[in-house]
């Protein structure tokens, strides 16, 4: 979605200067990523209950956001645990 800042990435100098509190949101196909608190959140995206500054917020995605890729791609191929048997290429 256009305008939504990734989940991961390294914390730069600038961040630590950023005094902006951030939410976690995630999407329908169980991405995360970081949203500021003030601003409403977009369409499609929900709130997590997460929030803080920049550094925390990420360190939280990076705990909980374990497999990157999308849920629809996770339910066709199966995941372990599922069903359909995983099987890795």
């Amino acid at each position: 979605m256009p305008g939504i800042p990734t989940g991961r990435g390294s914390v730069t100098a600038n961040d630590e200067e950023d005094a902006t509190i951030y939410a976690v949101v995630v999407n329908q196909e169980e991405q995360y990523s970081i949203w500021p608190n003030h601003k409403p959140v977009p369409q499609g995206w929900r709130l997590v209950g997460k929030e803080g500054r920049k550094a925390v917020c990420l360190g939280y995605i990076d705990e909980v956001w374990r497999d990157m890729r999308p849920l629809s791609l996770r339910r066709e191929i199966g995941s372990p645990g599922e069903d359909t048997p995983y099987r890795a290429n």
